[in-house]
């Protein structure tokens, strides 16, 4: 919590508190319910608890504003456009702000009742030095959205709320770090924040769009919620460094001394690969947008990417989920994807025998290899995070390949089975290990007479 005077052109008093739980109406999907429990009074006097104190995204704050200088004989719609209003709302945001900055800079404190920790040698470690979560990112974790939210609506306040941001990285050992600490560690040559957006972090860590990174040691930023690639997009850049997806095409991990030797490199691969690239362009058509060498695939033979100023594969599963979403064209907002080859994958390498030869482009194309260059295709998305291109065109090839790995001649439905004749007779009576009712109340009346001994009466018509 926070108790200020504001002492300016305009006088008030303020107590502000920060809740260590979610507030219920943060918790409701609609937005409208979202709204901030501040409460104005004037001398003293309550004038509402319905006034737009704080932001939308600070709706989880908890307070009360005393001013002195706003007047008591006006009503309340009047008051609520008045300046002094814009000026209050504008202090207390950035009070808020600061307070949440200190929460975050505070030592971590250490709990008296706290366990005698010992290392690997058995020597005591002090309690001050166990390795403990501050509290807060254990309050982060329950009100990251409303920051986020605050990037994307506060343009004022942007640079400081961005500095309360948390996230892990791939070199964070899980534990959550800030945009500074990213900066801190980047790589002399290294001009870019790297990110990877993804449902889990299990997802991220296991993407082929890691190995490059993980090779040369880059650190890139886990991305997990939905408002996360949002909150970037309305960022930009952070400490003069521009945040960049690693999922999208055109991503170089090469310093200055490795550029030449990989520039002539990829310029050999693509010169080699070039009759495979332009019939896999043609063969694709509109399912991509380009067939290029990739400059980072490791172990998989495709990756589908997105281009600069297309979505990435998370951001496509967050714009198909919008429920009232107008004019979402295919084309439009899922068709900017780059198919990233690895010239020095074997099965690039085979297909560079199967397709055909220069002048021969009108020769029909066996089904095998139809199904290859598809599957080929779906591996690749997958891989990018993306869905398979055609769910029926799937199915019918993993049809074939089941039908060639489990040896079947035909894929024809066998004749219906022949049901032999029964002669109709009643069904017989299942032996089971039940009782019957009558059984089952005279076991009740033993027992009561064990329980009762003495005390026990014979229930009117028993003894019939």
């Amino acid at each position: 919590w926070s108790h200020f005077d504001a002492e300016a052109n305009i006088n008030f008093k303020s107590l502000i508190y920060l809740p260590t739980q979610i507030p219920e109406n943060l918790m409701s999907p609609d937005p409208n319910s979202h709204k901030s429990t501040m409460k104005l009074y004037v001398r003293k006097v309550l004038i509402s608890d319905e006034f737009e104190l704080l932001p939308k995204y600070m709706a989880f704050i908890t307070g009360v504003v005393d001013s002195d200088d706003l007047p008591l004989n006006v009503n309340r719609e009047t008051l609520q456009e008045s300046k002094i209003i814009s000026i209050i709302r504008k202090k207390v945001t950035r009070k808020v702000i600061d307070m949440i900055k200190k929460f975050s800079e505070q030592e971590i404190p250490v709990p008296e009742d706290a366990e005698e920790e010992f290392d690997e040698d058995g020597n005591l470690i002090p309690k001050e030095q166990v390795d403990r979560e501050h509290p807060y990112i254990e309050w982060y974790k329950k009100f990251s959205p409303s920051i986020k939210m605050g990037i994307l609506e506060d343009e004022p306040n942007r640079k400081r709320l961005s500095k309360l941001v948390r996230f892990r990285t791939s070199k964070s050992d899980g534990k959550y770090v800030g945009f500074d600490d990213y900066v801190s560690g980047m790589k002399e040559w290294q001009k870019d924040v790297f990110f990877l957006s993804g449902q889990d972090l299990k997802e991220i860590e296991m993407s082929p769009f890691m190995e490059k990174f993980n090779e040369k040691d880059v650190e890139v930023i886990y991305f997990t919620e939905s408002a996360d690639e949002y909150m970037v997009q309305h960022m930009r850049e952070f400490d003069g460094k521009k945040f960049t997806t690693i999922a999208q095409d055109g991503i170089s991990l090469d310093t200055d001394e490795e550029k030449d030797m990989a520039t002539r490199r990829h310029k050999a691969y693509t010169a080699k690969f070039k009759p495979l690239t332009k019939f896999m362009n043609k063969f694709y058509g509109s399912k991509v947008m380009s067939v290029t060498i990739s400059k980072r695939l490791g172990s998989v033979p495709a990756i589908v990417t997105s281009s600069a100023y297309g979505s990435t594969a998370n951001m496509e599963r967050i714009q198909r989920a919008q429920a009232f979403a107008h004019g979402q064209k295919e084309n439009h907002v899922f068709g900017m994807r780059s198919l990233e080859i690895n010239a020095r994958h074997p099965f690039i390498e085979k297909l560079v025998e199967l397709i055909p030869a220069e002048g021969e482009e009108d020769v029909p194309l066996s089904q095998d290899l139809k199904d290859g260059l598809m599957n080929l295709l779906d591996t690749a998305l997958m891989n990018g995070g993306f869905p398979i291109s055609e769910g029926k065109g799937f199915s019918n090839r993993m049809m074939r390949t089941l039908k060639l790995q489990l040896g079947v001649d035909t894929l024809e439905l066998l004749p219906e089975i022949e049901v032999p004749l029964e002669d109709d007779v009643p069904p017989e009576e299942e032996e089971g290990d039940g009782i019957n009712l009558q059984d089952y109340v005279d076991n009740l009346d033993l027992k009561a007479q064990e329980d009762l001994g003495d005390d026990y009466v014979t229930p009117p018509g028993a003894e019939l």
